[in-house]
This record gives structure tokens, C-alpha cells and sequence, in this order.
């Protein structure tokens, strides 16, 4: 009789160089065709995050953007609509090491036909500014528009409640106010806590994407994040699954996985440490608790009894939350030292 004995041996991890260039791969060529706005965005991001954070990317690996790069003014002209996606690539391809001016030229065209006057939103023209200043214009002349980024980011009140988009709109002021961590954010102590209350929206949510860039623009803001937020990320990136075949869906969590090693980047943590492969990839976030409504649910139905004292409301709701809820709030609780101001405004408690 013959006895088989399986040894599930953990997947080795390929070298960092390796890793980078078959992510790069992927995304270039493996998971949409380049015709895709889609594969703009997800090759700008990707870009975006090796660039800002240093990464030393071998420059065969970028050739996988060759004939991108070669074509990309031209495709500016006829897409002028896409130019901050065009100019985000090609400004941290050059940067990253790929030799050429192209992005000087597509720059200067964009300034040429004016395209930043085409935004009517101040976080739009604050990312314009940023990326067109890289070679030297100054497209967005309004000496009133940090100041108005700011005012939105000191606006503690609407932090304190779920709001996904101004949350992210958040952290990308502080993106573009520091040029990716490059200088100091002058950032009043009112904006420190808004990135704190909307960390904490999104520890309770469990929202590992949201939360990564919290902690990303607290740390370039000046500020640390909290150890216990930055351990469960930690936690969330480890546990990312990656599913290679031909058709396999790509409305993935992929933002996800980019931004949860974004911040291990910007927390000197290794990144990206997984067997990538250069074909058409899934990823996966692990299952994790979705409580935010279930709390929600809990203050709501407390009606005229509801308080912004989290040291009452804790008796108070804690018979209409599970167990795992409690202990996430809990956990919320001690996280941050903002977290009983941010409550108050959380609760929604006498409010006319």
C-alpha cells in the first residue's frame, strides 16, 4: 500500500524586483486593453504609488509602457479630457527612470489649450496644479485655493458622520497641499482632526482602502496614525488572496490591494509580497464585518434617549449589537484620542 502525503507548503515569494515587474506587467497588459479609461486609472494609480513612495522599479520593467509612453501625446490631443490621467503617467514614468521629455511637452500643451480651466472642482484644480508644476507651470493661479482646501478640511462636523466622498476628497487635499509627502502640509489642527474622525468612520466600517489613505495623509500631515489602525492594515494587506486565470472577473478589490501597500510603503514595510503573476489577476479583500449600519441602526432606534457621551451610550446600545460589534467599538474607543469629540457629532443626539 502506498501512503501520499501532501505538504501544503506556503507560495515562496519571488524577489522584490520580480514582484514589481510582473505587477507592472499585469496591469499593463493582463487585466484591460489600453483603449480602456479603466486602464488608465488603474495604471495611474499604480504608477502613482511607486513613484511617490521611491520605489526603485528596474527600467526593463518598465517597458511594458513603451509604446504608451511613445504614443502618449498624441493620444492627449485626441482625449484632452483624460489629460490629468495621460499626465500622471507619463510625469512618474519619467521620473521613475524612463529617459525622455515627453511630459515637459504634454505640459506645456496642456497649459497651451488651457485644459485646467475645464475643472469646476477646487480638489481637481489642486491635482492639475500639482502635476503641471512638476515641469514647471503654474497653470492655477488662485492664491485663494489652499485656503479653501483648507477650510473644507477643517470642517470637523463633516467627518464625524459616513460621507465616502468627502472623506477621500479629504485625503487627497492633504496629497496635493504636500506633493505626495515632498513638503510640509500647513495644516491647521482642525484638519488633523477631521483625518482623525474620518479614520475613525472607517475603522468602524472596516474600510481598509479608505483607512489606508487616512493613515498615509496623517503620517505626511505631520501626525501619526494610530497603532491600532496601522496594525489591523498590516493585518488586512497580509491577507489579500490573488486568483490568476483567463476569465476571471478584474471588478475586483485591486484599489484596495495598491493602497493597502501604499501605506505599508509609506510605514517602511515591505510591498507587495505576494506571488504576483504577469497574466490576468483578481484580488480579493479577505471577509471582514461590515457593523457601520448595524451601529446606526442601534443610535437611531434610541431616539430621544440618544447622547453624544459615549460613556452613556455604550450601556445604552450595547443590548442591540453583537458581540463582535461591541468589541469593535470598543476598540474604536481607544484608538484614537478623538474619538469622544468625534462621538458627539457621530450620534446625532439633539440635533433640531
Amino acid at each position: 500500500m502506498t501512503t501520499v502525503i501532501q505538504l501544503n507548503a506556503p507560495h515562496r515569494i519571488p524577489p522584490r524586483e520580480t514582484r514589481l515587474s510582473s505587477l507592472l506587467a499585469l496591469f499593463a497588459q493582463g487585466r484591460r486593453g489600453g483603449d480602456d479609461v479603466f486602464w488608465l486609472k488603474e495604471n495611474a494609480e499604480l504608477l502613482n504609488v511607486l513613484e511617490c513612495t521611491g520605489q526603485d522599479v528596474p527600467l526593463e520593467a518598465l517597458a511594458v509602457h513603451a509604446g504608451f509612453y511613445r504614443d502618449a501625446a498624441e493620444r492627449l490631443r485626441f482625449f484632452p479630457q483624460y489629460y490629468r490621467f495621460f499626465l500622471s503617467m507619463v510625469l512618474d514614468l519619467e521620473d521613475l527612470g524612463v529617459p525622455g521629455e515627453t511630459a515637459e511637452a504634454m505640459v506645456a500643451f496642456a497649459d497651451r489649450m488651457g485644459l485646467p480651466e475645464a475643472e469646476l472642482s477646487d480638489l481637481q484644480r489642486a491635482e492639475a496644479r500639482r502635476l503641471m508644476r512638476r515641469r514647471g507651470v503654474d497653470a492655477i493661479r488662485e492664491p485663494g485655493l489652499d485656503d479653501r482646501l483648507r477650510a473644507f478640511a477643517s470642517r470637523n462636523a463633516t467627518f464625524a458622520l459616513p460621507n465616502k466622498k468627502a472623506a477621500y476628497e479629504l485625503t487627497h487635499i492633504v496629497f496635493y497641499l504636500t506633493e505626495y509627502g515632498r513638503r510640509p502640509a500647513d495644516l491647521p489642527a482642525e484638519a488633523i482632526r477631521s483625518l482623525h474622525f474620518a479614520g475613525l468612520t472607517a475603522f468602524l466600517e472596516q474600510n481598509a482602502d479608505l483607512l489606508a489613505e487616512i493613515c498615509i495623509a496623517l503620517v505626511w500631515a505631520g501626525d501619526a496614525a494610530p497603532v491600532l489602525w496601522t496594525d489591523w492594515l498590516e493585518e488586512q494587506t497580509a491577507s489579500f488572496g490573488l486568483t490568476t486565470a483567463p476569465d476571471v472577473s478584474v471588478a475586483d478589490d485591486y484599489h484596495e490591494f495598491l493602497v493597502c501597500n501604499w501605506h505599508a510603503a509609506v510605514s517602511g514595510r515591505p510591498v507587495f509580497r505576494k506571488p504576483i503573476a504577469a497574466e490576468r489577476t483578481r484580488f480579493d479583500r479577505a471577509p471582514r464585518l461590515a457593523p457601520l449600519s448595524e451601529i446606526s441602526r442601534a443610535m437611531m432606534t434610541l431616539d430621544t434617549a440618544r447622547s453624544g457621551d459615549w460613556n452613556v451610550m455604550r450601556d445604552r446600545m450595547q443590548p442591540s449589537l453583537s458581540p463582535a460589534t461591541c468589541d469593535l467599538m470598543e476598540a474604536a474607543a481607544r484608538s484614537s484620542e478623538h474619538f469622544d469629540a468625534f462621538f458627539e457629532g457621530f450620534a446625532r443626539a439633539g440635533r433640531p
